[in-house]
C-alpha cells in the first residue's frame, strides 16, 4: 500500500470527532496523533471518511465489540494520511488504535487486538476451523488485491454506472466474490462467517462500497451480502458522515 509524493503543504488537522467520548487535537501526522491521544483511554486515529478503506475497516472492527472510544480526525491533506490514501506510503499507519497503554495501527492487528480484550465480542467465530478460515480471508485481505484497490479507490460520495473495469483488477473482483460465496455457502449468511458480524465483514466492508460505486456485476449472493454490510447501522453512519467531508481528492475522483 502506498502514496503519492505529497503537497509542500499540509492543512491543519481536522476537529476530531467524538465517539461517546471527547476526542482530543491531533498533531500534524498520523503517527503525532497517535502520540497525542495517548492520553485517551481509547483513541482511534482516522482520516477522511470517504475515501480511507483502512479507516472505515479499524472503525467498524471498533464499533462491532462495542469499545468507548474517541475519534481522532487526520486531514487528508496530511501529508503522510495523503501518501496512504493514494498508496503510495511503505506501511498503513492509520487508523491507530491507542487503548490503555496499547498503541496499534495495523488493521488486522487492531482487529487481533480487540478480540484479545473482547473475546465474546464475535470478531472470531468460535468453532476451530471457522476460526481458521475467517483469520486466513482476513489475512488475504489485509495484504492482497493491489490492483483492485489502485483500480477501484473507496469514494462513498461517487457512482459510476457502467464502469469499465481495467482487465488487471478482475482476478481481485472474481477472487473476492469467491471467498464470499464460498463463505456464505459454508455459513449460512447473512454475514460471512453466520449470523454474527465478525471482522471478516469489517475487512470486507470497504470491498462491498467499491462494488457498488463502481457498477461491478456480481452473483446474487455476492449482492445480497453488499446490501447486508450495506444496511448495517454503522455504515449508513460512516457513510452519512462521509457525505459531509468537504474535503475532495483530485487524485481519487475520477472523471467520466
Amino acid at each position: 500500500m502506498s502514496e503519492a509524493t505529497a503537497p509542500p503543504r499540509s492543512k491543519a488537522v481536522k476537529k476530531s470527532t467524538p465517539h461517546r467520548s471527547v476526542a482530543r487535537s491531533a498533531a500534524k501526522s498520523p503517527a503525532g496523533a497517535c502520540a497525542k491521544a495517548a492520553a485517551n483511554k481509547a483513541s482511534l486515529t482516522l482520516s477522511s471518511k470517504n475515501y480511507s478503506s483502512w479507516s472505515l475497516r479499524g472503525w467498524l472492527l471498533a464499533r462491532f465489540v462495542g469499545l468507548d472510544f474517541a475519534e481522532v480526525m487526520v486531514s487528508p491533506d496530511d501529508a503522510d494520511a495523503r501518501k496512504e490514501l493514494l498508496l503510495l506510503a511503505p506501511s498503513i499507519r492509520v487508523p491507530c488504535l491507542v487503548h490503555e497503554g496499547a498503541r496499534v495501527w495495523n488493521t488486522l492487528a487492531i482487529a487481533q487486538y480487540l478480540d484479545d480484550i473482547h473475546p465474546r465480542a464475535g470478531l472470531l467465530p468460535e468453532d476451530r476451523i471457522a476460526r481458521a478460515h475467517c483469520r486466513s480471508v482476513c489475512g488475504e485481505m489485509n495484504s492482497g488485491f493491489a490492483n483492485l484497490r489502485s483500480a477501484l479507490p473507496m469514494n462513498l460520495k461517487a457512482r459510476h454506472p457502467g464502469y469499465k473495469i481495467w482487465a488487471g483488477a478482475q482476478p481481485d473482483i472474481d477472487r473476492i466474490a469467491e471467498i464470499w460465496t464460498e463463505c456464505l455457502t459454508t455459513y449460512g449468511g447473512p454475514y460471512l462467517f453466520g449470523a454474527r458480524r465478525s471482522m471478516a465483514d469489517a475487512m470486507f466492508a470497504p470491498v462491498a462500497t467499491r462494488f457498488l460505486t463502481y457498477d461491478v456485476k456480481l452473483n446474487k449472493p455476492c449482492i445480497a451480502y453488499c446490501q447486508t454490510i450495506m444496511a448495517m447501522p454503522e455504515m449508513q453512519e460512516w457513510v452519512a458522515a462521509a457525505r459531509l467531508e468537504p474535503d475532495d481528492i483530485e487524485e481519487l475522483d475520477m472523471d467520466f
